[in-house]
This record gives C-alpha cells, sequence and structure tokens, in this order.
C-alpha cells in the first residue's frame, strides 16, 4: 500500500533535515503506533522496519516509549527455548 501525505514543502523539508528520512519516521510513528494498539506484533514490526533482530526490535520499540507486549503465551514459549538451549 502507498500513502500520500501533503506537508507544505518548506516544513517537510525542515523536518527531513531534522528528523533524517521523513517518511521513514513517518513509517516508524505509524507501526509503533500499530504495536501498541495490538494491529501488529514484534515480528511484524521488525519485518516492516526490516530490524535485522529481535532485540533490534525491541530496542527500536523501547526508543520509541512502547512497552513490549509480552503474554502469557510469549512467556512459555521463551521457557521453551530456554529449556532446548540448555538441553544443547
Amino acid at each position: 500500500m502507498k500513502i500520500t501525505v501533503e506537508i507544505p514543502d518548506e516544513i517537510a523539508q525542515r523536518l527531513d533535515q531534522t528528523q533524517g528520512s521523513l517518511s521513514r519516521r513517518l513509517l516508524e510513528i505509524i507501526i509503533a503506533d500499530a504495536y501498541h494498539c495490538g494491529t501488529a506484533n514484534t515480528a511484524e514490526v521488525g519485518q516492516i522496519l526490516q530490524l535485522p533482530s529481535r532485540l533490534e526490535t525491541h530496542a527500536f520499540l523501547k526508543r520509541m516509549g512502547v512497552y513490549l507486549n509480552y503474554d502469557e503465551a510469549e512467556l512459555e514459549q521463551d521457557l521453551q527455548t530456554l529449556k532446548e538451549f540448555r538441553a544443547q
């Protein structure tokens, strides 16, 4: 999907210079909000932003001020992964 946002040129240029790529910044804000609202999960955040690892995704969410949605199912999955790792 492609979305167009109209911002006056002088403001867009100023925002692009101070925050880095304006389109990237808008994408980050949108996906962080989607995660916060529960419409995107950590894997989707990482995929959309092309982040190399789950840790990078968590660091991104922390930088954006978004708390992790860590539920019981994720805890069970992490515990299982830990058990498998220890068994090696």
